[in-house]
């Protein structure tokens, strides 16, 4: 089992216990569990209540939209996401509603969705990978995504799953202790 890194203040135990896995188990997860995950991506708080988060995702069987959310990942992803049962794409709508200005605020506020979705998933015993490595021109053309609508990320979420299954150097990551920069270094004066 992965090492629970040390921590130099007390936190949560939902924060303790997040990382971020490449060896996800084949288990499915449920559609209620999906639903509870997004409940809690739409209650981030956001500028203006402007709720500019915007998801897809697809679990296994879904497999013609998993099929076009695995095909947006770069191929180190690929090698290892390919087990994980859900694949999820976030976006965001990049203008304010109100008044198709451009909303410099977005990528924060699907940060702080992106962060209650994971705070739940650790509820849940499930594990989310956040993963910058994806096309987001494939992303575009696959899902037709209007041009105010701006691919961020994609992530996998399921349970965990045996290290042994990945490649040797991907083993290693993924049993490796989590390691942060101390707070000093990242609190500037």
């Amino acid at each position: 089992m992965k090492p629970r890194p040390h921590f130099a203040h007390p936190v949560h135990e939902l924060i303790q216990k997040r990382w971020s896995p490449r060896a996800f188990s084949a288990q499915p997860v449920e559609e209620d569990e999906i639903m509870v995950l997004l409940e809690a991506a739409r209650w981030a708080a956001s500028a203006n209540n402007e709720q500019p988060w915007r998801f897809i995702y697809a679990t296994q069987a879904q497999t013609e939209r998993y099929g076009k959310l695995f095909a947006c990942l770069s191929p180190f992803n690929q090698v290892w996401a390919k087990t994980a049962p859900v694949l999820m794409m976030t976006l965001v709508k990049t203008h304010f509603a109100r008044n198709n200005q451009p909303n410099r605020w977005a990528l924060h506020d699907l940060g702080l969705a992106v962060g209650n979705l994971t705070t739940q998933a650790s509820a849940l015993d499930l594990y989310v990978h956040n993963m910058g490595g994806f096309s987001v021109e494939t992303a575009r053309q696959l899902f037709d995504l209007p041009a105010d609508i701006e691919p961020v990320t994609m992530i996998a979420i399921g349970y965990l799953g045996d290290p042994d299954q990945l490649p040797e150097t991907l083993r290693e990551r993924e049993l490796a202790q989590g390691q942060r920069k101390p707070i000093a270094e990242l609190v500037l004066e």
